[in-house]
């Protein structure tokens, strides 16, 4: 038998996945917001796929017969999630659960990310208790996302508590922070605030690497070279466009207080065979 199988069936290699609790991983359930629900990767009919669809996939591919189940909503804030998704995972018992929340939290004034890393922390211990191994992802850095550079000592300060939380309660951690590739515009959909279907097939990697998975491909290869770069003029005029577009709509829903994910249902709320 492989490493890489071992590594699912048993206690892993600490270098590959913590947070194993000596069980296989039969059932896989994803919670969080419209980073997990896939938002920025459509598939041919519309249908979103997403990094978490994707990192089933390779899972069922070690894992013949793997249930799988999607409770994210986009938009949703913290503790949305704890209150609306969070009890669906836990009643599930599911052998492995994805938790990445808080984002749209720090995103917004006054989100305190010591207040919010309290919280998910409890969240973390329910599914503990509840026997699954959990996998938590740190936010992107933000220095070369626009606006979002603003808010990056908020997600650093917010990654720093994930990884205490993660260590405490033996959690398998995703490092965003960390990658480089999606640095790269390309990893990026036109919104500039969710993935593009590239930016998810690497986060897919990603996660894959960090559970012990088995991948030929490398989350961080380099992106081929780009036909042409944008002269100034260009990128002021997509800047202006992205502006009309996407920042200003997403503002005016803050200000009245609603979300992109308002009665809006999971894409995958039963945990089924994939």
């Amino acid at each position: 038998m492989a490493d890489d199988e071992k590594n699912l069936d048993g206690p892993p290699a600490a270098s590959s996945s913590s947070g194993a609790t000596g069980s296989p991983v039969r059932s896989y359930v994803a919670i969080g917001d419209s980073f997990t629900e896939g938002v920025g990767d459509p598939g041919p009919d519309g249908t979103l796929i997403g990094w978490a669809d994707r990192f089933a996939v390779r899972l069922a591919e070690a894992r013949p017969g793997l249930r799988y189940a999607n409770l994210a909503v986009r938009g949703k804030l913290l503790q949305q999630i704890l209150d609306d998704q969070l009890p669906v995972a836990v009643a599930a018992a599911p052998d492995l659960v994805s938790f990445c929340a808080g984002g749209n939290d720090v995103l917004r004034p006054g989100g305190d990310p010591d207040k919010l890393a309290a919280e998910y922390e409890q969240a973390v211990v329910a599914l503990r208790g509840a026997g699954a191994r959990v996998m938590v992802f740190t936010g992107f850095d933000t220095r070369e996302l626009g606006l979002l550079k603003l808010v990056r000592g908020k997600v650093a300060t917010y990654n720093e508590h994930l990884r205490v939380i993660a260590a405490r309660h033996d959690c398998t951690v995703v490092d965003l922070w960390a990658m480089q590739a999606v640095q790269d515009r390309r990893a990026w959909s036109e919104d500039r605030l969710h993935l593009s279907a590239c930016g998810h097939e690497r986060v897919a990697l990603n996660a894959a690497r960090a559970l012990g998975l088995p991948t030929d491909e490398d989350p961080e290869a380099a992106w081929p070279p780009e036909a042409e770069q944008l002269s100034a003029a260009a990128a002021r005029r997509e800047h202006v466009q992205w502006a009309r577009e996407h920042l200003v709509p997403w503002i005016g829903r803050r200000l009245r207080g609603q979300s992109s994910g308002d009665s809006r249902e999971p894409k995958r709320p039963d945990l089924l065979p994939l």
